[in-house]
């Protein structure tokens, strides 16, 4: 079963349940996966792999406005964009903790040969995939920029 077809299948069952905040952000999700595979020149199905890149996305978004309504005093507001980000991560894969992130980037400096901040892009574009779903990009970025400096 496909990612698209879980988050169908999740969709009816919460609408069963009447489980207003899952199910509503399960159709916001299907909505953006939607957006992307009608964007551009044809229509295509997106592979799992382009859907978790969407789940992400939708995820980061639940996370910075959470964090906004945080500091604008709103925390009724702050508290639902948690539980929606709750609600797709569920569906991501496992997040990789900090060490394992330190030993991607490690093989991939010594792989690229880089030697200073000035390789950041290198470092970057070989970590990058392996974290795709798996890790938040800003926390890689600033690993990425300590390892160098050092």
């Amino acid at each position: 079963m496909s990612i698209k077809e879980k988050l169908r299948a999740d969709l009816t069952e919460a609408i069963r349940s009447r489980n207003e905040i899952t199910s509503s952000t399960i159709r916001m999700v299907l909505t953006a996966i939607t957006n992307e595979e009608v964007a551009g020149k044809e229509a295509r199905v997106l592979s799992d792999g382009e859907v978790i890149t969407v789940l992400s996305r939708e995820a980061k978004k639940r996370r910075e406005a959470a964090a906004a309504f945080e500091s604008a005093g709103r925390p009724d507001r702050a508290a639902l964009e948690k539980a929606e980000g709750e609600v797709i991560a569920k569906y991501l894969p496992a997040q990789l903790s900090v060490d394992d992130i330190k030993k991607m980037i490690a093989d991939a400096i010594a792989s690229t040969g880089a030697a200073g901040p000035a390789d950041m892009g290198k470092v970057m574009g070989a970590v990058k995939p392996l974290i795709a779903g798996k890790a938040d990009g800003s926390v890689v970025s600033t690993l990425v920029k300590e390892a160098l400096n050092k």
